[in-house]
């Protein structure tokens, strides 16, 4: 039986909130007083210890953002001008801008009708003899078919890497979502489940890479040996930037992965309010709910609904502002942008299914800390529109 839900006069949900869930402020106060600042603190070294722990990695190194955690992928495996990456269409533009920016030529596959991740189907008539990695994104923490994109990235001997910004706290057959790829990458952004305001990792399945990555991380230096001990002094020795995240920034993501479980459980309530309240009037107006198989778990990252059509989209979005809800699209498709057309190409086949959905999609706000009277409101003016009947 469905909640009655109620529309509140005068109430307005925005799309995201951020808030403390625990020890930010104490850890922000003790950073501050401690020290140091700078990254690789005793913050930082405890938010990788929990990072690791929850994805089941064998390593990872905090960075300055998920996008910059991609730009040391493009660095680790070398690629340059005349190779190939695989990227979906349907993400953000950080994914091919890593690679593009070493002059490589991303390659834009389309996404599935339904999960909308990339359809592991189009992969292999996408690779060259100059494609050199295939990168995923698990669509709202739902995991992408890793069991056939492994086995073509085996076949053609291509490293995989995971864009596992929405996925923390994601499985697939019961295996943590970013322990797939050779190397994955982490959002902490304000707008992630565990933030930071600003922040991201680089987890490493392979080891391999591992001390490379430290080097590149620090400016192409060896400065985390010199501080281990490890060599007398500190050089330059590879291309590199200022990776580093600030051990405040650590400190503040500290206390977010601390309270990790209860935020996943305040935010599946949400998920679940929206998909059981919503699925009579999604049938009614032809809307799409998210799909999740049965053989894997999402972290509740986000809530989507696929509309019939771009002006049903559009229409949505402005009757939920009416009634002070802020619901928003997503991705524009990257294969036809005007930086996808420079320095990118479309595989063969097209991405029509990415066209389609972009138009289509819209989200609905998604907080750990949604009141009831929010939720509610946000259930009751959703159910308010009407296409049909």
């Amino acid at each position: 039986m469905q909640r009655r839900t109620t529309l509140a006069a005068g109430l307005t949900v925005p799309f995201n909130r951020t808030r403390p869930v625990g020890r930010e402020t104490q850890y922000l106060v003790a950073a501050t007083n401690d020290g140091p600042l700078s990254g690789d603190g005793p913050f930082t070294r405890r938010a990788t210890r929990m990072l690791v722990d929850l994805v089941g990695a064998p390593a990872a190194l905090l960075t300055t953002s998920c996008t910059h955690a991609l730009d040391m992928t493009a660095i680790l495996l070398d690629v340059g001008p005349g190779d190939e990456v695989i990227v979906p269409s349907f993400t953000f533009c950080s994914v091919a801008t890593a690679y593009a920016l070493r002059g490589a030529t991303p390659v834009f596959v389309d996404c599935r009708p339904d999960t909308l991740n990339v359809d592991e189907r189009l992969i292999e008539r996408a690779v060259t003899d100059r494609t050199r990695a295939i990168v995923v994104m698990h669509y709202a923490g739902v995991s992408c078919e890793m069991r056939e994109i492994a086995a073509i990235a085996a076949r053609h001997g291509l490293v995989v890497v995971e864009d596992n910004a929405h996925g923390l706290g994601g499985t697939f057959g019961g295996r943590p979502l970013g322990s797939f790829g050779a190397l994955a990458t982490q959002s902490f952004h304000e707008t992630k489940n565990v933030q930071c305001g600003e922040g991201g990792a680089l987890v490493f399945n392979d080891e391999r890479y591992l001390e490379r990555a430290e080097i590149i991380r620090e400016k192409g230096t060896n400065r985390s040996q010199f501080f281990r001990g490890m060599v007398d002094k500190y050089r330059w020795m590879d291309i590199g930037s200022s990776y580093l995240l600030s051990d405040l920034l650590a400190a503040f993501l500290t206390a977010q992965l601390e309270r990790f479980d209860e935020s996943q459980r305040d935010r599946m309530y949400v998920w679940r309010t929206y998909h059981d309240e919503l699925a009579d009037w999604a049938v009614q107006q032809g809307v799409t709910q998210p799909t999740v198989a049965d053989d894997r778990t999402h972290p509740a990252h986000l809530y989507h609904l696929l509309m019939p059509d771009l002006r049903s989209r559009q229409a949505i979005i402005a009757h939920l502002a009416e009634r002070g809800v802020q619901a928003t699209f997503h991705y524009q498709p990257l294969h036809s942008s005007p930086a996808g057309r420079r320095f990118g190409r479309t595989a063969p086949g097209g991405c029509p299914v990415t066209e389609n959905v972009a138009d289509r999609l819209v989200r609905l706000p998604m907080f750990a800390a949604m009141t009831p009277n929010e939720l509610d409101h946000v259930v009751a003016s959703v159910q308010s529109f009407k296409l049909h009947g």
